[in-house]
């Protein structure tokens, strides 16, 4: 910052915006004069190269006004009944731990109801691979029998603390099984 002042830094900026307002409305007011002595909208813009919104505005400074106003305001707001996604996903939870009984080595491919990736298919035996197996299977079951198919109790409880999921499915298998709650404070 050294040599140099905020103020003159503003400053700069105001001397800036004062040209540029000016500088503006007189390319503005002469676009009016062109338009007043016949020049069409479309030959202002295929001279000037300026949009047709901008010679608009140009032509009808309560457009420009009215433009301006509009992108000042708040963005909309959702409805007041609205709720998140994760709120409305109808998530699926199993019934019992000890019924989740899927493959826990190799690789396996999931069916497209689970995972339309296009790379559906797993190494079981790769961590990462199995966490996102775990994730996409979690996530995406429309059924208890999608986990009892495809997921294994004990790799289930050993990955729960590292997996990465909505804040709402986790809440939900939690409330559920609270071992699982526990194995994330004890990994902590």
């Amino acid at each position: 910052m050294g040599r140099f002042s905020e103020d003159e830094l503003h400053a700069v900026v105001s001397r800036y915006e004062a040209t540029r307002a000016q500088a503006l409305t007189e390319r503005d007011e002469q676009l009016r004069a062109f338009h007043a002595a016949g020049w069409r909208p479309v030959d202002l813009q295929r001279v000037t190269g300026y949009s047709r919104e901008t010679i608009r505005q140009a032509l009808r400074p309560e457009v420009r006004r009215a433009t301006n106003i509009s992108r000042r305001r708040t963005p909309p707001q959702p409805p007041a009944d609205y709720r998140p996604y994760g709120d409305r996903k109808p998530y699926v939870v199993a019934e019992i731990l000890t019924a989740l009984h899927g493959p826990t080595e190799g690789t396996v491919t999931l069916p497209p109801h689970l995972d339309w990736s296009g790379h559906a298919e797993y190494d079981l035996n790769r961590p990462a691979r199995l966490a996102s197996m775990y994730k996409v299977v979690l996530t995406e079951a429309s059924t208890a029998e999608d986990l009892n198919a495809w997921l294994d109790a004990d790799l289930l409880r050993r990955l729960w603390p590292t997996l990465w999921l909505p804040p709402q499915l986790r809440q939900r298998w939690e409330e559920a099984f609270p071992e699982l709650a526990a194995t994330r404070s004890d990994a902590a």
